[in-house]
């Protein structure tokens, strides 16, 4: 489902891909429009979604400007374990998700407590932590046995 309220318009895509330094080509601006429209989407149903508008576009071509969106921090790819990567346009900020044990579905979770990274590792072994990936596991409500059990006849 595309919420047009959150996706940017082609100028602004356009712009952004600018911004990062990266050549404007319409496979780069598909697959841009492509996560905004459908965050925590894998590479195949990008892929899907791009060949609507550009049919001759290659699969490998998706994964390349995947790639590159992805370096130059436009798109955030995410893997949470036993699933695979999935790409999401809220960048910048250091949220974690929450992914359904049942179907799968993920959402965004803001951040722990605090200023990033959130959390305070309690040795660090040396490094100057920055971020923290927290992916929290549970049941959305749709597979949540109590919400079943409401919805039966």
């Amino acid at each position: 489902m595309r919420d047009s309220a959150c996706v940017p318009s082609t100028t602004d895509l356009t712009e952004m891909l600018r911004g990062a330094d990266l050549r404007v080509t319409r496979p780069r601006v598909a697959v841009l429009d492509a996560v905004f429209a459908h965050p925590h989407a894998d590479t195949d149903s990008i892929f899907t979604t791009v060949r609507t508008e550009l049919p001759e576009v290659s699969k490998q071509a998706v994964y390349d400007v995947l790639g590159a969106l992805t370096v130059a921090g436009l798109v955030r790819r995410i893997q949470p374990s036993g699933s695979v990567a999935r790409y999401e346009s809220r960048v910048g900020d250091n949220h974690h998700h929450v992914v359904c044990r049942s179907c799968g579905t993920i959402a965004d979770v803001d951040c722990a407590v605090g200023d990033a990274p959130c959390l305070t590792a309690s040795s660090p072994a040396g490094f100057s932590i920055d971020e923290a990936e927290v992916i929290y596991w549970g049941l959305c409500d749709a597979c949540t046995p109590a919400h079943n059990s409401r919805s039966l006849p």
